[in-house]
């Protein structure tokens, strides 16, 4: 029996601490940091950090969290416990952007991808990289039939870089973008060639945004990343 994409509500906060964390001492930024992460954890199924200092001028840190099922009341439980969480340190920390949505079945295949990420898997690879993304009103008014041919075309280039895994998050009309495009890889280089192949396609014309980007670094380790934060 095909497998479908299994139903999630998945939410990405990057975050930027101030002068207000940077000047108390290690062991008091580090023992806040570690409240703030528990807490969010204690309200969802998964959580991942990664590292965005170095990588951009804005955030530091990138929360990815997710939670299973499709029960209407799960993104109110998130932002709840996000902003729960973060209430002590808010003096010294800024979200400086916030992007969700929600996973589906494909419109254009049947089953679920093979590179389709799972957000509840405990091993990430190295990088992720994230975008809002939008299509243009032309293609929605296009025939269904074309429109998945030239997706059809699309999935089997990203079929050929089978180590690069993908997710798709829904968010029309709940952000201003469409959909957020989430990809892991363990080869940065490799990936901007996946990119590169893809702006080829017959689909590329009908993208109305696909920025601004955002590169960053698994850290699996809590306390680890606590010490440069």
């Amino acid at each position: 029996m095909a497998e479908e994409t299994r139903r999630s509500f998945n939410h990405f906060a990057l975050l930027r601490f101030g002068d207000g964390h940077w000047a108390r001492e290690q062991d008091l930024r580090r023992r806040a940091v570690e409240t703030a992460l528990a807490e969010v954890r204690a309200g969802v199924d998964a959580l991942h950090l990664y590292q965005t200092f170095g990588i951009e001028a804005g955030p530091d840190l990138l929360i990815w969290t997710a939670v299973a099922g499709d029960d209407p009341g799960i993104p109110a439980r998130v932002f709840t416990h996000l902003a729960r969480a973060f209430t002590p340190i808010r003096s010294a920390v800024t979200l400086t952007t916030a992007l969700w949505g929600f996973t589906q079945p494909s419109q254009y295949t049947k089953t679920r991808s093979r590179q389709e990420i799972d957000p509840f898997a405990p091993d990430r690879l190295s990088y992720l990289v994230m975008y809002p993304f939008t299509k243009t009103a032309d293609w929605y008014q296009r025939e269904r039939d074309d429109r998945r041919e030239m997706m059809l075309e699309h999935i089997k280039i990203g079929k050929q870089y089978e180590d690069i895994t993908q997710l798709l998050l829904y968010s029309t009309g709940l952000q201003d973008q469409e959909f957020v495009v989430v990809y892991e890889t363990v080869d940065l280089a490799r990936f901007s060639s996946l990119v590169t192949d893809l702006r080829s396609t017959r689909a590329r014309p009908f993208t109305e945004r696909d920025s601004p980007l955002h590169t960053a670094v698994h850290q699996p380790d809590w306390s680890a990343a606590a010490t440069w934060l």
